[in-house]
């Protein structure tokens, strides 16, 4: 079973993935140093598959440390990076944090995989890199546009460093997966998104305040040029956006790559913050305690994607619903709870 080395694995996204790989009859090994996520992951990622995974507490941008990985997992036929802080709103008030830790593990990560002749990599991309589109649905051919935000920036640079990487003659494949707005948890309840603090993102904020952890729900804006004011965005469940990666890494290793290719992956379809809320209501029975609040700074107005490539060439498409990610994201909220209480 060939090793995929998951940079990030223990978080949100990362743990759907590991969990997916190892299903697919690969060996993942989980590289996070914890900054954004908790080793309860670890557990819930072992309950599902009925087996620990290896873990290696490192740091990306530590060149010695990587080093150490490689060196006690030799035979790492690929890597999936996901180790990257990713929050909009704190970008934009902590720039040199964002770009100090994103784009530093990114050329930490390529110099060792250089070092040991890894050559095959999934990289964690996203929709931010279009910006504020200028036509919808977004394109692979979409150009890419001055990013809305530092957390945008990152992602969009580390694109350019995959692309200039390839167009040096060097042996990497590349796969950048331009993923537009994960929701949802494992159907297990196992593992979902648990952010550390205060959310950053929907989701969590609509179930904890569901859950009466949160007061409220500020919906930022509502006079934007959309069907009821708000934001429009392209949920799409984490678990199909794990399979996706996996798709990619198969993909690779198959040999069928380019030096570098680029795959939006989404639903196709865009929802208003307010028919996501809407979503979860009817989801799951619960009435949700909302108000609307000015703009937020960094936030695209509208995006949602055109998946025509990932599924002509990947043969990939979701599968799940809306209210079905809705459904899991607050069945885990449910499980957290019934875990803080027996803890």
């Amino acid at each position: 079973m060939k090793k995929i080395l998951v940079t990030g694995g223990a978080g949100y996204i990362g743990s759907h993935t590991v969990v997916e790989l190892t299903e697919a009859g690969y060996t993942p090994i989980i590289l996070d140093n914890f900054s954004n996520s908790e080793e309860r992951a670890l557990e819930g990622i072992a309950a599902i598959l009925g087996k620990e995974v290896p873990c290696y507490r490192t740091d990306c941008t530590d060149a010695v440390a990587l080093r150490e990985v490689f060196e006690q997992e030799p035979g790492i036929a690929g890597v999936i990076h996901f180790a990257a802080y990713k929050a909009v709103g704190e970008s934009v008030a902590e720039p040199l944090k964002y770009y100090s830790n994103n784009l530093g593990s990114m050329l930490t990560l390529l110099q060792v995989m250089e070092e040991y002749k890894v050559n095959k990599l999934v990289f964690s991309s996203s929709c931010t890199v279009y910006g504020i589109p200028e036509k919808l649905p977004v394109t692979e051919q979409t150009p890419v546009q001055k990013a809305n935000s530092p957390y945008g920036n990152t992602k969009k640079i580390c694109e350019e460093i995959l692309t200039d990487l390839a167009d040096s003659g060097s042996n990497m494949r590349t796969i950048a997966l331009r993923y537009f707005n994960p929701i949802g948890a494992h159907p297990s309840a196992r593992i979902g998104e648990l952010p550390l603090g205060v959310p950053n993102n929907l989701v969590p904020f609509i179930t904890q305040t569901a859950a009466g952890i949160r007061q409220e729900l500020t919906i930022f804006g509502d006079d934007y040029d959309t069907a009821d004011g708000t934001c429009v965005r392209d949920y799409v469940h984490v678990v199909d956006l794990a399979k996706a990666h996996v798709v990619a890494i198969e993909r690779l290793l198959s040999g069928k790559a380019a030096n570098i290719e680029f795959f939006n992956v989404g639903t196709g379809t865009g929802n208003t913050v307010l028919e996501a809320v809407k979503a979860f209501e009817r989801a799951t029975g619960k009435k949700l305690n909302y108000k609307i609040g000015p703009r937020r700074p960094g936030d695209v107005p509208k995006i949602f994607a055109d998946v025509t490539k990932a599924t002509v060439e990947l043969g990939f498409k979701t599968t799940s619903t809306l209210e079905e990610a809705m459904q899991s994201a607050w069945d885990w909220q449910l499980h957290l709870e019934e875990t803080s209480t027996k803890a």
